[in-house]
């Protein structure tokens, strides 16, 4: 029950957090400076995800499995402005292939 309590509180925050967002004035975020920032944090939480999810393992070691040929075509792909469903197609199909054949388990 108390794991409930804490989903439901979690929540409550996020709302509230959220709702306080829209009761900030404009004039507090619409510089130049926050204009960069907030466009650029994402990419930089992203890619930090990506990472820490591509490369350590269990027990924070380090792992280099089929996720990272994978995520090496994804990227070449990317870098040829191919589409966004054929990088995922093509990163799929090339972490599979690297498992089957037993290269980057």
């Amino acid at each position: 029950m108390t794991m409930w309590i804490a989903v439901l509180l979690a929540c409550v925050a996020c709302f509230a957090l959220k709702f306080v967002g829209y009761l900030v004035p404009e004039s507090w975020v619409s510089g130049g400076r926050t204009s960069r920032i907030t466009t650029l944090l994402p990419v930089a939480l992203l890619a930090g995800l990506l990472a820490v999810q591509t490369l350590v393992g269990s027990g924070g070691s380090l792992v280099i499995d089929a996720r990272v040929g994978a995520i090496a075509v994804a990227i070449v792909l990317l870098l040829l402005r191919a589409n966004f469903i054929i990088v995922v197609r093509a990163a799929a199909v090339v972490a599979g292939v690297l498992r089957a054949l037993g290269v980057m388990a």
